[in-house]
């Protein structure tokens, strides 16, 4: 009874919070959120979950289930994983759609989603093609936003790549180390039977996709594709003592793809019409969006702010 009243008694100061959080976010956001949060009352149908996920088993001929593309990432089973999914869109959706714009984030989310669908498809099959496990086709649902997730903190690398997110013993841990850090974690939540291997198998291949689309396929205002950028190689996520090592291996693999023609060279524009300075211009390096980002990430800050005042004088 006590435990009600206290509910009660803090609810409307909750939704105070809950209506500041989301009070500039996109039509955009909160759709996906509302779509997220009633499918996972869905989720508690076995048919439901069968119907929405991706089942591996199912995906192809005969029964050619490529619907499931499109709802997988909606259905959430945990709690948990409901509430980190509707505060990193949100969150996230206040930094990144000022830069990107609507119609950018839907290609954003319709690219990132439908692949980590048909790469995740794909390798859970390639693991029965090794195994002859029946269960890896049918017992295993592909579901949730752990892909997008992991698109999503890729893009806020690639806005904010050196930003702190806190301090811990080993050292800093910015924005760049964060994609790498959550799938290492997802690994081992993973190995000790807390999370299921689908969601460290959907983070992974949401960083992949994110990232090779924010690389090279990504067009910018200025015309241009992609962002070349050094602070956005592949090689940048990884700690420094590494770097060398993945460098030669992902040059090498994105000299094959360059000669295939399915990756662009770097592009970089000189303005030689000043005899004084020679200008050099990289993909999403305008001055625009650096004014852009800056006044996202103080609208940010003031909105972070005033949620812990509240809480405090609360």
């Amino acid at each position: 009874m006590a435990t009600l009243k206290t509910v009660s008694r803090n609810l409307p100061f909750v939704k105070q919070q809950l209506g500041a959080l989301t009070s500039n976010t996109s039509i955009f956001f909160k759709l996906i959120s509302s779509l997220t949060v009633c499918c996972y009352f869905l989720s508690y149908s076995d048919y439901m979950v069968d119907i929405l996920s991706v089942t591996p088993g199912y995906f192809l001929p005969p029964t050619f289930r490529i619907y499931s593309a499109f709802t997988f990432c909606f259905l959430e089973l945990h709690f948990w994983e409901l509430l980190i999914d509707v505060l990193t869109l949100v969150l996230c959706g206040k930094l990144i759609e000022p830069l990107w714009g609507l119609v950018e984030m839907l290609i954003f989310f319709g690219v990132v989603n439908l692949s980590v669908a048909v790469l995740s498809a794909f390798f859970y099959l390639f693991l029965y093609m090794c195994s002859s496990n029946t269960e890896l086709l049918f017992e295993v649902h592909i579901h949730g936003m752990a892909g997008y997730i992991a698109a999503l903190s890729v893009a806020v690398k690639q806005i904010m790549p050196e930003h702190l997110v806190f301090r811990s013993p080993i050292g800093k841990i910015t924005n760049r180390n964060i994609p790498l850090c959550v799938l290492g974690l997802s690994l081992i939540l993973y190995l000790v039977g807390l999370i299921e291997g689908t969601y460290p198998t959907m983070y992974a291949c949401g960083f992949l996709v994110s990232w090779t689309y924010l690389r090279f396929y990504q067009r910018h205002s200025n015309g241009t594709k992609g962002d070349m950028a050094e602070s956005f190689c592949f090689a940048n996520f990884f700690p420094n003592v590494v770097q060398p090592p993945i460098a030669v291996i992902s040059n090498t693999i994105h000299g094959l793809l360059v000669s295939a023609g399915l990756c662009q060279k770097p592009v970089r524009k000189y303005d030689m019409g000043s005899s004084t300075a020679i200008t050099i211009s990289l993909p999403g390096s305008e001055p625009h969006d650096q004014d852009r980002r800056r006044y996202v990430m103080r609208l940010l800050g003031l909105h972070v702010l005033k949620f812990i005042l509240n809480f405090f004088a609360k």
